[in-house]
């Protein structure tokens, strides 16, 4: 049996959370204590660690099953160390399911009625003058509207009451980010019709951007937590998303569906030119990350709003026509 030295057994915890160290064990004693069920991994490591192997084999594979059982070692240790903060934070809610536990663990101990009215209603009554001042008391006004429709029509399943209507929250959630997107194109393209903004521009523009806010709220949200390979690939998924999904579904309907045997026109022979520029900012953004070390840092955000913007500025010269005749003007009725 090969003897080697460098894996620590988990840490001790104490009842009062602190960590005591613990002395090193032997790798073949580790692997025979070993209470867990083998995978295929660990038996080829443990075939490879007997005696039909040559002693450099057998030490690369000791090297590397030290590398692995540390790890899970330390998962381990963080997995109980979580378990104890969190058992410590959730013995103070009263609440009985499971379900509102993320809810409890945000919003603090919400045990009454009047206590989700308070934190979750808090919409309902205006804000004061002197608090926030006239712009805050504008801001409510314009949302009062929209927060009065979604608490009628959407249950919240924070509260204790509807915490088991998650999935209905869900679709009824999609059903009005849907109805919103509707009215927001429609706005856009009376706008533009009006100042006379070609459609390929307000939607390069001012519809990406509106429509691109949920996806940039949820990358900023992930990459907070520390996960900033969910944020890049929900931003480039959301893109295919847009364009394979988001493109074909309503083309698909209006070709097959509404006029069977119809087409299509794209007005614009500009949208060539913004396509092949989309094309070279997505294969930017990924041999950006992969020379900064597949991290995303201030100046490598910084160096991306730069790009963006550059690539604004060309799309519209291409609409305009400034480098040639690609957009045919607007109509004036």
């Amino acid at each position: 049996m090969l003897k080697i030295e460098g894996l620590k057994s988990p840490e001790k915890l104490e009842a009062n959370g602190k960590s005591v160290p613990a002395a090193p064990v032997q790798i073949d004693e580790h692997i025979r204590d070993s209470p867990r069920r083998l995978s295929f991994q660990d038996a080829g490591f443990r075939v490879m660690l007997s005696n039909n192997f040559d002693a450099k084999t057998r030490m690369k594979t000791a090297c590397r099953v030290i590398i692995l059982e540390n790890q899970i070692l330390c998962r381990q240790t963080r997995a109980r160390r979580l378990s104890m903060k969190n058992n410590r934070c959730f013995q103070q809610f009263s609440f009985e399911s499971d379900l509102g536990s993320y809810s409890k663990a945000v919003y603090g101990n919400i045990t009454t009625p009047e206590a989700e009215v308070q934190v979750f209603d808090y919409w309902k009554k205006a804000p004061k003058l002197g608090e926030g001042g006239v712009l805050e008391v504008i801001k409510w006004a314009v949302c009062w509207p929209i927060c009065a429709l979604l608490y009628v029509t959407v249950p919240d399943c924070r509260k204790h009451r509807w915490e088991k209507w998650f999935m209905g929250t869900f679709f009824l959630s999609i059903f009005w980010i849907a109805m919103f997107s509707y009215v927001m194109v429609w706005m856009v393209t009376v706008i533009g019709f009006t100042f006379r903004i070609p459609d390929s521009i307000m939607g390069i523009t001012f519809l990406a951007a509106g429509t691109s806010i949920p996806d940039a709220m949820a990358s900023l949200i992930v990459a907070r937590n520390g996960l900033g390979d969910m944020a890049v690939s929900n931003s480039l998924g959301s893109n295919v998303f847009d364009i394979l999904i988001g493109l074909a579904v309503p083309w698909f309907l209006q070709t097959a569906v509404i006029a069977p045997g119809s087409i299509v026109h794209i007005n614009s022979r500009g949208l060539v030119y913004s396509v092949v520029l989309l094309f070279l900012t997505v294969a930017f953004t990924i041999c950006g990350v992969h020379f900064n070390g597949w991290v995303l840092s201030r100046k490598f955000g910084l160096l991306c709003m730069i790009v963006y913007a550059v690539f604004l500025a060309f799309s519209v010269m291409i609409e305009y026509n400034v480098f040639g005749y690609v957009n045919m003007p607007m109509c004036t009725e």
